[in-house]
């Protein structure tokens, strides 16, 4: 790309021109002497202190003619005037002059500052950096060519948070990382789940885009339909071939992380193919920016969400930029378009209608008054040391002649980077999913947490329901094998069919708690749960009422109960119950879903991956309504459990719904007090034990008669008359 070239270009001119410094400062008296100055425009006040700042006071330039082969003699013009770059410049200004006229904050310390219009161009922006880091000065005050870099105001490329490549630079402003993760916030928010993806060809876009593709993909948010990059500079036919690709898609989300002149660009072919149906998400580069809402675009835009730079109050700005007036006696900014007439400082700004002074928003504005006032407090911090006390090598203090970068600490979670010398010690607070590694000499990735089927717990829970699911299949075949003999026909066998076939999916669905968590996974796991109980209690419910209803109609006059307990009327009950858990699950994930979460609440040094259940009343409800049939179960089979013998398959439900109530009081408390990965154990581990109780209490001494007691598998013992002569 054009871009890069060029600013690999500019780093090897920038080499060659280092090791060209360094060679003759060994030839001059080991001094540092500067060899060429740049053009550029900039603004200067002295003071004891000096903080620089670059801001696009013009967003163009014109080049001179670069062959490489010999020395550039004419200058970069810099060309369109930007007002509101302009006020950001002058909002330093009034946030240095503030501070030098507090008495309470650097007293005895007057800040100067060294501004330079960076054109909105990579090269004027580079030369610009070179010179407040190394001063314009014939010969440095340093030897080793080096000074205090810049804080930048309004960068929020998360490629600068790599410490090691940057170490002195502080932010004021949120990464894009921040809003990469709002904007996927968004997107599932609204369920929007198929989208398009415009970024601008330079680090801001790039960066974004690589974030963006990674945090998609981890959230299980959606997909890209399509990722394009913009290209720089007049290039008709590229922004034609993107909108085509935008028209033909069926992605109708369009996110964009570009600045303003790229949206005017692709918005122009986007009216010109008449592109409508787009819903946009736009970066702060371009969310409040003026020029888009114009009558021709706003067809197009109208509706478009975006992500905002925090705004604030700046009192007193607004009376100062109407006090800006040029100094005609030394004015070196050069800050005046070409041919354009030298203003004589007499005209009455509040009357004009001008960019420069509308501040009824102010966002980059409120970034860089933080920024100075951040550095000031850093500043006032330091020299309020005592020695003997101070944060450094020997409890060292630091001073004004030698400040270095890692001594404007400030952040808000300090991790101690350093083997312990506190002199090397660069104080930052590692990215949201890094941690500070063992030597404490750099961030490494946080260890990731889940219930995983590679650990010994997930091994363990996964065996135990692939064995649960064995044994029903196992049972199931032999009352399939026995199924004309008479204790499968006395038990309802068709009941019992459904009861075996519930619980293997009761056993099988907890695998669904295993592995990392997916949307898929997390939205059918409560569901498959909830619902295969509810299926294997309702129809031990209704073999209860069963028994209860052949017991009452063994009595004389009790023959019409039984009509109500037809085989039609026990598979409609059990459908009718089920059907209800259906619709509790349905209602619950259609309002609150359950979805896939990265915790880092629990641990600093690790992402807890877990599904956040989305309804916690959905889930309640869920667990309710099985703990009622399961309670309802217990109730009638617990009356019943006195009945004759011959009908003592009450008493095999009492037992089982105890087993089964019993793990579930226990589930609730242990499921709340369990962090991360070992809710899932806890809730796994209720499922596998409530199953295999069933299992075993409704299953177990019927599998004994059928394969070891043949003999007590007859009409006559199952009637209670056991061997009695006939």
């Amino acid at each position: 790309y054009p871009v890069l070239l060029y600013l690999h270009l500019c780093f090897y001119l920038f080499l060659i021109s280092f090791l060209i410094c360094f060679s003759e400062s060994l030839l001059l008296s080991q001094s540092c002497k500067l060899l060429k100055r740049f053009y550029l425009n900039g603004m200067h006040k002295p003071g004891d202190v000096i903080l620089g700042g670059l801001f696009e006071v013009h967003y163009s330039s014109v080049f001179p003619e670069l062959t490489f082969t010999s020395e550039p003699h004419d200058k970069m013009l810099c060309v369109r005037f930007d007002p509101p770059g302009f006020r950001h410049a002058m909002t330093m200004v009034f946030s240095i002059d503030e501070i030098n006229k507090n008495s309470n904050l650097l007293p005895n310390i007057t800040l100067g500052y060294s501004l330079y219009d960076n054109c909105a161009t990579l090269g004027i922006g580079f030369s610009a950096a070179l010179s407040l880091a190394t001063g314009r000065e014939e010969h440095f005050l340093q030897e080793n060519c080096s000074g205090t870099p810049p804080v930048s105001y309004f960068a929020t490329c998360s490629c600068l948070s790599d410490r090691r490549r940057f170490p002195s630079f502080f932010r004021t402003i949120p990464s894009d990382a921040f809003q990469v993760r709002a904007m996927i916030q968004i997107l599932k928010h609204f369920n929007w789940t198929w989208v398009g993806l415009l970024v601008s060809d330079d680090d801001y876009g790039l960066h974004a885009a690589r974030s963006f593709q990674t945090d998609l993909a981890q959230s299980d948010g959606g997909c890209l339909a399509y990722s394009e990059i913009l290209p720089w500079g007049d290039n008709p036919k590229e922004y034609e071939r993107i909108v085509d690709v935008m028209r033909k898609s069926t992605a109708r989300v369009v996110i964009v992380f570009a600045p303003r002149m790229h949206l005017v660009e692709l918005m122009k072919e986007v009216v010109k193919k008449n592109v409508t149906g787009l819903q946009w998400l736009a970066s702060e580069a371009w969310t409040l920016v003026d020029g888009l809402d114009t009558p021709a675009f706003m067809p197009y835009l109208g509706g478009t969400l975006g992500i905002a730079v925090r705004r604030g109050e700046i009192p007193g700005l607004r009376d100062f930029l109407l006090q800006i007036h040029p100094n005609l006696h030394q004015n070196n900014t050069g800050w005046v378009e070409a041919g354009g007439a030298l203003c004589t400082g007499q005209e009455d700004l509040e009357n004009v209608e001008t960019d420069f002074l509308d501040i009824a928003n102010p966002r980059p504005e409120y970034n860089v008054y933080k920024a100075v006032y951040a550095l000031a407090y850093a500043l006032h911090d330091m020299l309020q040391c005592e020695p003997g006390r101070g944060p450094f090598s020997g409890h060292s203090c630091g001073s004004l002649q030698r400040l270095e970068p890692w001594q404007p600490v400030c952040c808000f979670d300090c991790i101690p980077c350093s083997d312990g010398k506190i002199n090397s010690m660069e104080c930052t607070s590692c990215p949201e999913d890094f941690w500070s590694s063992p030597q404490r000499d750099h961030c490494v990735p946080k260890k990731t947490e889940f219930l995983s089927y590679h650990e010994p717990l997930g091994i363990c829970l996964t065996t135990t329901s692939l064995l649960g699911t064995f044994f029903c299949a196992v049972v199931l075949g032999i009352f399939i094998y026995h199924r004309s003999t008479p204790m499968v026909r006395a038990n309802n066998s068709e009941l019992s069919f459904l009861i075996l076939l519930s619980l293997k999916l009761c056993f099988l669905c907890s695998l669904l708690f295993i592995g990392r968590p997916q949307l898929w996974t997390c939205q059918l796991r409560h569901a498959a749960f909830g619902i295969s109980f509810v299926l294997c209690v309702s129809c031990i419910l209704v073999k209860t009422m069963v028994v209860l209803a052949v017991f009452k109609a063994s009595k004389p006059g009790g023959g019409a109960t039984l009509k109500w307990f037809g085989a039609v009327q026990q598979r409609g009950t059990v459908l009718a119950l089920t059907l209800i858990q259906a619709a509790i699950c349905t209602v619950w994930l259609v309002s609150a879903s359950p979805a896939p979460h990265r915790n880092t609440q629990y641990h600093n040094d690790k992402i807890v991956y877990e599904c956040v259940v989305g309804s916690t009343v959905g889930f309640a409800v869920l667990l309710g309504y099985i703990g009622l049939l399961a309670i309802l179960s217990f109730l009638l089979a617990f009356l019943a459990r006195n009945l004759p013998d011959n009908f003592n398959e009450a008493k095999l439900i009492t037992f089982s719904m105890l087993i089964f109530c019993a793990v579930w009081v226990a589930f609730v408390p242990a499921y709340v007090n369990s962090p991360g990965k070992y809710a899932d154990a806890v809730e796994v581990f209720a499922i596998l034990a409530s199953s295999f109780g069933l299992l075993v209490a409704l299953f177990g001494p019927k599998c004994y008669i059928i394969l070891l007691r043949p003999e007590r598998n007859t009409k006559k013992a199952i009637m209670g008359r056991g061997n009695t002569k006939t």
